[in-house]
């Protein structure tokens, strides 16, 4: 609704903004970097962070860098993941229908990524979002699938990802197992303020902005408030400019922000 008054010719600040258009800086081309060396050597990940922070359009970038490319990504985000849904999740997105007992899928899993491999010549890369939430049960098969050859060899690269509790969790004496087989840790951190600054400006360049919208005093507003978080930044410009082309406001300041996130985001 604020797009046509502002004149955009695309909607800033959302999730289905382009991969080409994100916000991009040294962080996070320095993670995107290490999760690419991880995809081509096989290896094992952990990417973690707050909430909001970013890790999930991470993971996009990266997929989208190398599929294609002699790679096929799996994404599987499920809350409740069991070690039998994984294996059926991985069969289903590779085109296969997946036998039902575990431990038929596991062997025909492992069988599908070594003819991809070894006729293909395509690695598979397996990113498990929202990993904080997995239970025992499933870690413990992600042991499993990463010790399938003995340590020789991982038969694929395996990418978790989830808030910084999933980090608590494998550092528990239980998990030592799993810990100890963490080739790459991805620490996803928040903006600071310069970075937030720079994060708005990309989003407004998306949508076609050519003039400043936020003053530099509402810039400010918005880290305070969202701490440097991604998602929070997002919220509080959009409702800003919700606010702003409400009340025919060509330039958004510090008041107005105040007044909406008082309002609408307290």
């Amino acid at each position: 609704m604020f797009e046509g008054f502002y004149e955009f010719t695309a909607t800033p600040f959302s999730r289905s903004i382009p991969v080409p258009a994100l916000y991009r800086d040294s962080d996070r081309d320095e993670h995107v970097d290490r999760l690419k060396y991880a995809a081509k050597n096989q290896l094992f990940a952990v990417v973690f962070g707050e909430s909001g922070t970013g890790k999930t359009t991470l993971l996009r970038m990266l997929s989208d860098e190398i599929s294609g490319t002699g790679y096929t990504v799996i994404y599987i985000s499920d809350s409740k993941l069991t070690p039998r849904h994984f294996y059926k999740g991985m069969l289903e997105q590779l085109g296969f229908e997946a036998k039902y007992f575990r431990g038929d899928a596991k062997r025909q899993l492992h069988k599908e990524i070594e003819i991809m491999r070894a006729v293909h010549d395509i690695n598979l890369v397996t990113i498990c979002d929202e990993a904080h939430l997995m239970s025992r049960d499933m870690l413990e098969e992600v042991r499993f699938l990463l010790n399938i050859r003995m340590d020789s060899c991982s038969p694929l690269s395996l990418i978790l990802s989830g808030q910084a509790e999933l980090m608590d969790s494998l550092r528990l004496q239980s998990h030592a197992a799993i810990r100890q087989r963490i080739d790459i840790q991805c620490q996803v951190g928040k903006l600071d303020a310069s970075q937030t600054t720079a994060y708005m400006k990309a989003h407004l360049s998306f949508a076609g902005c050519t003039k400043d919208i936020f003053t530099e005093s509402a810039v400010d507003e918005v880290f305070k408030y969202s701490s440097g978080i991604p998602r929070l930044i997002n919220k509080a410009c959009i409702a800003s400019l919700m606010y702003g082309a409400q009340n025919r406001k060509a330039l958004i300041d510090d008041r107005m922000v105040k007044l909406v996130i008082e309002s609408e985001l307290a």
